[in-house]
C-alpha cells in the first residue's frame, strides 16, 4: 500500500477543505503530502510516486487552502413536513446509487423501504460504508448525484412514514 493515484490526492484535498481541520500531514511511501489552512504556514506538497499521469513536481509547492461555502442544511430550501425522515451522510465521501458500475441503483424515488434496506455506499479513500433507510416508508427525495463528493451531515434522502 505505497501507491496513492492521482484521484486519491484530489479526494484527499477535497475533504481537507471541506474539513474543520487546520493541517494535514501524510506520509505513504515516498508520497508526503502536507496540508494546512494557516495562510502564513509554509503548505508542501511532494507527489515523488504519483500516477504515472502526474508529474512529479521538482520543489515543494506553496498553496493555500481556498474557502469552502457551506450548503443549506435544508435540502433545496424546502420545508420537511413532520414525521418524514431526512438521511444524512454519516461522513465525508463519494455518494453512490449502486453496489457497482453497471449495477441496479439501490433504491429510486417512491420505492418501499424497510429500516434495514441499504440505501446507498459512502467511499473515502477506498472504504465503503453502508447507508441504511433506518426506517419503513417511501423514498420521497433523492438529494446527491451519483458519483458526487457529499459532505458529513448531507442530506441524501428524504423518506415518507408508512401510513
Amino acid at each position: 500500500m505505497g501507491n496513492i493515484s492521482t484521484n486519491d490526492i484530489q479526494s484527499l484535498i477535497q475533504l481537507f477543505e471541506k474539513s474543520d481541520w487546520r493541517e494535514m500531514h501524510l506520509i505513504l511511501g515516498e508520497t508526503d503530502l502536507f496540508l494546512s489552512k494557516d495562510r502564513n504556514a509554509q503548505t508542501q506538497i511532494s507527489l515523488t510516486t504519483a500516477a504515472p499521469s502526474v508529474p512529479a513536481p521538482s520543489h515543494r509547492a506553496s498553496v493555500p487552502a481556498t474557502p469552502v461555502e457551506t450548503p443549506d442544511p435544508k435540502p433545496h430550501g424546502s420545508k420537511i413536513p413532520a414525521g418524514w425522515t431526512l438521511v444524512k451522510a454519516p461522513s465525508l465521501g463519494t455518494f453512490y446509487r449502486a453496489p457497482k458500475p453497471g449495477a441496479p441503483m439501490f433504491t429510486e424515488i417512491g420505492a418501499q423501504v424497510a429500516a434495514d434496506s441499504e440505501l446507498c455506499l459512502i467511499e473515502v479513500m477506498k472504504l465503503f460504508t453502508t447507508l441504511r433507510a433506518g426506517t419503513h416508508g417511501t423514498i420521497r427525495e433523492i438529494y446527491a448525484k451519483d458519483g458526487e463528493l457529499v459532505e458529513f451531515d448531507q442530506p441524501l434522502f428524504l423518506i415518507e412514514p408508512d401510513a
